[in-house]
């Protein structure tokens, strides 16, 4: 299928892109909203959805579990439009076929703005099942799967992708993803074998960008890799010629990146942000997801004020949205209380 050029919204959106990562566990449909919420207009351009596995979203039992990847909230995509953010599914496996009967069921059931193949996720097991980051060394496996994409979807098609498997691969690779029929790569400056550890290699991801200049100038290329703040990601931008970053592990530290005038968050505020997240996941998963994959993220709201680290205790062992909320009330009732006493003494 033609990809139609009207809707390459990597062409059409004004460089450099500041882009949320995809990231398992975190970026569902309601930490999506809670940052476009808490984020300056302007600041994001593009959000992924959580990788999902064409294998699953082709089987008639277990689609279901797997598509819940995919969701987009009704006051998410109001979110998307207001801030003409663009939303991008990101799908993986290493079936061509899959690949091709899962586009078709994406294209028939939701709304995205585009589509991305997941060639970089460093997971060992992923990786023992031929996928991901496995495709970097099976340069014949992995144009079958973009093909068997490519006519699947007539959307802007992307790969996110890594430097090499064992050791940097970047000029090899990146000529061979740079003659496929893609609209942008998305490029991790670490190998797989590094995992999340060491530091990104933007001199590699400079080397795509000018590989890319060579090749195929009307891809887009996307830096990935210890972007912590929006100046960080126009800096580098600049620096090594891509035409923007992919923010991953920096929103997870501080929700509030994509709002670069906060320098300064206030105990309330984060608080009532938390209610807020609270209030999206139940809204989005209620009983269907578990409660406890909440935990991770009470962490970067609780800390950076008194009492944060016995509220933090506290709320790590809560189970229920109600007692999460009590204890949240009850800690604000006493801080109340304690600064009433300071004022009067």
């Amino acid at each position: 299928m033609l990809p139609d050029p009207q809707l390459n919204f990597w062409a059409h959106t004004p460089a450099p892109l500041m882009v949320l990562a995809p990231m398992e566990d975190v970026t569902d449909t309601a930490f999506r909203e809670l940052v476009m919420r808490i984020s300056q207009p302007g600041q994001l351009q593009v959000v992924y959805t959580e990788f999902t596995s064409t294998d699953g979203l082709c089987h008639p039992v277990g689609r279901k579990r797997v598509e819940e990847r995919l969701k987009v909230s009704d006051t998410e995509r109001r979110m998307l439009r207001e801030n003409n953010v663009k939303i991008v599914a990101q799908i993986w496996g290493k079936n061509p076929e899959k690949y091709r009967q899962a586009l078709q069921y994406i294209t028939d059931n939701y709304e995205f703005d585009g589509i991305d193949i997941n060639m970089g996720c460093p997971v060992r097991k992923v990786v023992a099942h031929g996928s991901c980051s496995a495709l970097i060394d099976n340069e014949s496996l992995a144009a079958e799967i973009i093909d068997a994409t490519r006519q699947g979807t007539h959307l802007p098609l992307s790969v996110k992708t890594r430097l090499g498997v064992k050791k940097p691969d970047t000029e090899r690779w990146m000529t061979f993803l740079l003659q496929q029929p893609l609209e942008a790569i998305i490029l991790h400056g670490r190998i797989q074998k590094q995992m999340s550890e060491g530091l990104a290699d933007w001199n590699q991801i400079a080397l795509a960008a000018r590989l890319r200049n060579l090749m195929a100038p009307y891809i887009k290329i996307i830096g990935n890799g210890d972007v912590e703040s929006v100046q960080e990601g126009h800096d580098k931008s600049s620096e090594f010629q891509t035409d923007g970053a992919m923010i991953g592990r920096g929103i997870f530290k501080n929700p509030w990146l994509f709002a670069p005038l906060k320098t300064q968050i206030s105990r309330e505020e984060k608080l009532q942000t938390l209610l807020l997240h609270l209030q999206l996941y139940e809204k989005s998963w209620s009983s269907i997801k578990n409660f406890a994959i909440l935990r991770r993220f009470f962490k970067i709201y609780l800390t950076g004020f008194d009492g944060a680290a016995v509220l933090r205790a506290r709320m790590m062992q809560v189970n229920t949205y109600e007692e999460a909320r009590e204890s949240i009330k009850e800690f604000n009732a006493f801080v109340a209380k304690s600064e009433s006493h300071t004022i009067l003494s």
